[in-house]
């Protein structure tokens, strides 16, 4: 694999995938759905090639767009009452990421990761010249937090949180934020939220937002993504939440890197987002999950902890085998068993292996049992 800047190239990901494409094997390595948009949000894309929406948004990103964000979050049962001067319309969460880190370190500060994280968060530290430090989730992937707070040092400039998490599932709920909120106070420590599974909380739990905090908002940039809600990541629109004087930081960066976001595609985004049930979503995905934890108890895999939320089912798979590193189980259960993971490994900076694979349920139905009755036949 190759490195960059020390860090694994995301390549491994994609190798994977194409392991199974080679193999002939059932994918359920990437969290990429295998299902179609909306028809009513690609009409809505048609609608806006046909008038001017061709040209660059406002750096605020598009005003129709902006409005109906500010709707639809003040719907949310745990409803979220946001200024428009608190919204920037991006190109993505990982831009989002990165140029809220370029927001605030300055060379040498730390960022706090809570590992197993997504594989962008410490070479976007990295570029902008900070130092990753990794905190590592307990082995039933809660917060232990007397450990974390050891990682706060007089260096310490931000932390980043994922709620829902890729990959295991778990949601943050708002006595973990006022933890959060208890161990940082009395430092100039940010926040870098990223929420972009929000509509994907299942078993009755709602999304609870780092924003919703009165304190932590204060010092917190919070992401969301379009892409995730509507199954159109190629589509390349997400949002940003910040208080308005770190959204002024945001875009004197924003300006330089990306400007605006795609506008026939904020265009679509801001009509659909007026008829949107995220609750569709919802029972959609947790559908999805059902099936797949269902299937994988007549397997020798074990799901332990049924995900929370996100379009994700982390699964041990010592009893299959003692031995082999998660990397090589992985390879071999896509090119010998033909369903494809990924190890949970890849999720870590702070280590090489471990006992856990991670798989998507954010596939059609038939390619979820037919994958979980392969293995349960071969395994």
């Amino acid at each position: 694999m190759e490195k960059i800047y020390g860090f694994t190239h995301y390549s491994f990901f994609t190798e994977m995938s194409e392991l199974a494409v080679r193999n002939k094997s059932f994918d359920l390595s990437l969290g990429i759905p295998d299902f179609d948009i909306d028809g009513r949000l690609r009409d809505f894309l048609k609608e806006a090639a046909d008038l001017n929406t061709h040209h660059y948004e406002p750096l605020a990103g598009n005003p129709l767009l902006i409005d109906n964000i500010i709707t639809f979050n003040s719907k949310r049962k745990n409803s979220l009452e946001i200024k428009k001067g608190e919204i920037s319309i991006v190109p993505c969460a990982t831009f989002a990421l990165y140029t809220s880190l370029k927001s605030i370190l300055n060379q040498g500060d730390e960022v706090i990761l809570i590992q197993p994280s997504y594989y962008t968060y410490a070479p976007a530290v990295v570029l902008n010249g900070g130092i990753p430090v990794y905190y590592d989730l307990d082995n039933d992937f809660t917060v232990n937090w007397e450990t974390l707070q050891s990682c706060i040092s007089q260096k310490t400039k931000a932390i980043i949180v994922n709620s829902p998490q890729n990959p295991t599932g778990k949601i943050w709920p708002k006595a973990d934020w006022n933890r959060l909120y208890e161990l940082i106070k009395h430092q100039e420590i940010y926040l870098i939220s990223e929420e972009i599974y929000d509509t994907y909380c299942y078993d009755g739990i709602e999304h609870y937002s780092s924003f919703l905090h009165p304190e932590l908002k204060k010092r917190t940039f919070c992401i969301f993504s379009f892409g995730k809600m509507f199954h159109s990541t190629g589509w390349k629109v997400s949002y940003l939440l910040a208080p308005e004087n770190l959204t002024s930081k945001f875009r004197c960066h924003q300006q330089y890197i990306s400007y605006s976001a795609n506008a026939p595609a904020q265009y679509a985004v801001a009509k659909y987002l007026e008829i949107f049930d995220p609750s569709e979503n919802q029972v959609l995905m947790q559908r999805k999950r059902d099936i797949f934890n269902e299937l994988i108890k007549e397997t020798p895999l074990q799901a332990e902890h049924k995900s929370e939320g996100s379009v994700f089912q982390i699964v041990n798979f010592r009893s299959v085998s003692k031995t082999m590193t998660d990397v090589e189980f992985s390879k071999w259960l896509t090119v010998e068993k033909k369903v494809s993971c990924l190890p949970l490994s890849a999720f870590y900076n702070s280590r090489q292996n471990s006992d856990y694979i991670r798989f998507s349920f954010a596939k059609k139905d038939e390619l979820i049992i037919q994958a979980l009755e392969h293995l349960r036949k071969n395994l």
